[in-house]
């Protein structure tokens, strides 16, 4: 019990990082050589402003200096890290391969809100995600596994992104030809349509690494069924309204497939 108060107050720790990480990434600012400060009236924060949680639960959300709020996502980001971290510990144990299993996840979860505030996803993130998931082993072999994982998935979601990306381009293309004229029959002006990011890519070769090919697949599923509400509801929106990110819905389903992976794969067993 002691050793899992440990790990919350570890994962609370992350979380804080993973705030600053989330917010100055996609503003290319440092991550590691400037302090914290306020983003409304650009005051240094004091240590005790800092205390993962209990600092936004001290200062009532608001800004020591000008009483600008703060928003929720700090304390959510924290407590949702902290979590992470319990629930790999709960699966693993306090061990090695938790602690770069739970580090996996934070960086899918900092992509995750990355990708949904700005709809970007950043390299950067995204490569220490596979590295943490890749190197979550015990042993070699457990290495070379999880590498073999992480490739063939990147290298199944290429693939599909190539097909994709080919039919929605030749559609268009086809469409276009209805109204080619005398005047326009030599020039091409269709668009290139990507079907799929290359951060998709990334995140599915994690996705490989940390669940093996069985359970990625449901997780793959999985994601699509927690995406086809949103997709329904902004069919008629706006293009822009339109680009829904998808990293979210990757990460959530991969993390429910790993809390029940147990179940998931005694199923699969019992019945294929």
């Amino acid at each position: 019990m002691i050793e899992l108060g440990f790990v919350f107050i570890y994962g609370l720790l992350f979380g804080s990082f993973l705030n600053v990480v989330i917010l100055r990434i996609p503003k290319e600012e440092s991550v590691v050589f400037e302090g914290s400060y306020c983003y409304s009236c650009g005051s240094k924060l004091k240590p005790w402003h800092n205390i993962p949680l209990f600092s936004w639960i001290f200062l009532r959300g608001k800004c020591a200096f000008c009483q600008s709020s703060i928003s929720i996502q700090y304390p959510l980001i924290e407590l949702i890290s902290a979590l992470i971290f319990l629930a790999v510990a709960n699966t693993y144990g306090v061990t090695t391969l938790a602690f770069f299993t739970a580090l996996s996840f934070l960086m899918l979860l900092a992509l995750s809100v990355i990708d949904f505030k700005y709809k970007m996803v950043p390299d950067s993130l995204n490569l220490l995600a596979i590295a943490f998931a890749i190197i979550a082993t015990g042993s070699f072999q457990g290495f070379v596994l999880n590498l073999q994982n992480a490739l063939l998935f990147a290298g199944g979601f290429t693939l599909l992104r190539f097909a994709l990306s080919y039919y929605l381009t030749s559609s268009i293309y086809r469409a276009g030809l209805k109204t080619k004229t005398a005047w326009n029959k030599h020039y091409d002006r269709t668009p290139f349509i990507e079907a799929m990011g290359e951060g998709d890519i990334m995140v599915a070769a994690t996705m490989g690494a940390l669940l093996g090919v069985e359970l990625t697949l449901v997780a793959i599923f999985l994601s699509a069924l927690l995406a086809l509400p949103v997709m329904v509801f902004v069919m008629n929106k706006s293009r822009e309204e339109q680009r829904v990110p998808f990293v979210p819905f990757l990460a959530m389903a991969t993390f429910i497939v790993f809390l029940y992976q147990s179940q998931i794969l005694t199923y699969i067993e019992a019945n294929y």
